[in-house]
């Protein structure tokens, strides 16, 4: 009787006994099969790979410019750069230049007033009618010597005071241009104690030094001024590569911020070598642009001439995370790859494997971009020429799956 009743109990017991060691080896065969993923690997099966269009081909020479890349500023030539000052002190009472402004040829930069300019005008008017006087006396004095009434010393009396008043006109004359006062004005008894600075040229304004009620001493700097007609790239080279470099070479560069290309020519190469280790190299600019302006950081490429470069059609590199990569087939499955009109069974199973590989990339012409290879790369790697761009989004998708 009591054997009867245990008998099921031990039957059931003998079954989740069974379950159990069945699961266990599930799970342990599970773990066997785990494999380590490469995080540089993608794959397709054959029928993604047919339909995206993949192409492959290897990494050849191409005739591409080579080049320096630098980088340094827009600068301005010294004799197109001036100091704007008064040649006499005073109060200013008037600025119209900010930095950055452009200021035309003779506009009016400031004004400045001092009461010496009233005294100097005053002198000039009073000098001017004694010179009137003086040139009439001269006349009559030349009349009476040739009639013999007066003595020929009263003649060169006339004479040289007549010259010591004109040598005194005209200084003050010329005084009264230095102060930009007009002395025609001045004759007709209109004086004024203000003076007008004018900008000898045209320019931007880069630096200011005074304000409206500063006063500023003779000769003091108030602006200054840049041409932005002849503006200079400068920009610093590696002393390993100044050999490269010659006058007459084309430099492309843009402004940080920029992107519009300019054009500079090799003008001039410098011969101090900086703590750096690097070498000033400038280059007159072809067409000056408004946009730039002097002290602007630049980014620039000193071409070298051609020469023959490894190259892929501009499409086989893509971008991640600001590197650059290509991607190859990788070796297992380049059979697979190549035969893509296999229809066995066998290869609509096997996936297609794509390796992801970093490399440099230089100048980008006529559809080819040159590339720098990691030491070591096999020059017969089959790389995705076409659809690369592809292979980085299924990647990418697969990252944010996992």
């Amino acid at each position: 009787m009591l054997n009867s009743f245990y008998k099921p109990l031990f039957i059931a017991a003998l079954f989740l006994a069974a379950c159990s060691s069945k699961k266990s080896e599930e799970t342990q065969s599970e773990k066997q099969t785990v494999k380590t993923v490469d995080p540089n690997i993608v794959e397709f099966t054959q029928t993604q790979y047919n339909a995206v269009g993949v192409q492959l081909g290897n990494v050849t020479e191409k005739n591409l410019s080579n080049y320096i890349k630098a980088s340094g500023t827009i600068d301005v030539p010294p004799q197109q750069t001036i100091s704007i000052t008064s040649p006499y002190g005073g109060n200013i009472k008037t600025m119209n230049v900010i930095e950055g402004k452009y200021i035309g040829k003779g506009q009016v930069v400031a004004t400045i007033e001092n009461p010496e300019f009233v005294q100097i005008q005053q002198d000039y008017m009073e000098s001017s009618s004694q010179l009137s006087f003086l040139k009439q006396d001269l006349t009559r004095q030349e009349e009476l010597v040739k009639e013999n009434i007066a003595a020929r010393k009263s003649l060169q009396r006339a004479q040289s005071e007549y010259n010591s008043m004109v040598a005194r006109v005209e200084g003050l004359k010329a005084k009264l241009r230095m102060i930009n006062i007009n002395p025609a004005r001045v004759n007709h008894g209109n004086f004024t104690p203000r003076s007008n600075i004018y900008a000898p040229q045209g320019g931007y304004v880069t630096k200011v030094y005074a304000n409206v009620g500063k006063f500023v001493s003779a000769n003091e700097v108030i602006t200054d001024l840049a041409n932005t007609n002849n503006m200079l790239v400068r920009v610093r080279v590696f002393e390993k590569d100044i050999p490269h470099i010659s006058l007459g070479q084309t430099i492309r560069f843009s402004a940080t911020g920029q992107s519009d290309e300019h054009i500079a020519k090799v003008s001039l190469i410098g011969k101090d070598i900086h703590e750096d280790r690097t070498v000033d190299v400038l280059a007159r600019i072809s067409s000056p642009s408004s946009d730039l302006l002097p002290g602007m950081f630049v980014n620039a490429i000193i071409e070298l001439g051609a020469s023959a470069l490894p190259a892929l059609p501009q499409e086989a590199v893509v971008q991640s995370g600001g590197k650059n990569y290509i991607f190859i087939l990788a070796e297992n499955t380049e059979t697979t790859a190549a035969n893509t009109t296999d229809s066995t069974e066998k290869a609509e199973e096997q996936n297609i494997a794509f390796r992801m590989v970093e490399v440099g990339v230089g100048i980008t012409e006529n559809g080819f971009t040159a590339v720098t290879l990691p030491e070591g790369f096999n020059m017969q790697s089959k790389v995705v020429l076409k659809g690369a761009y592809d292979l980085l989004s299924k990647m990418k998708n697969a990252e944010e799956e996992e």
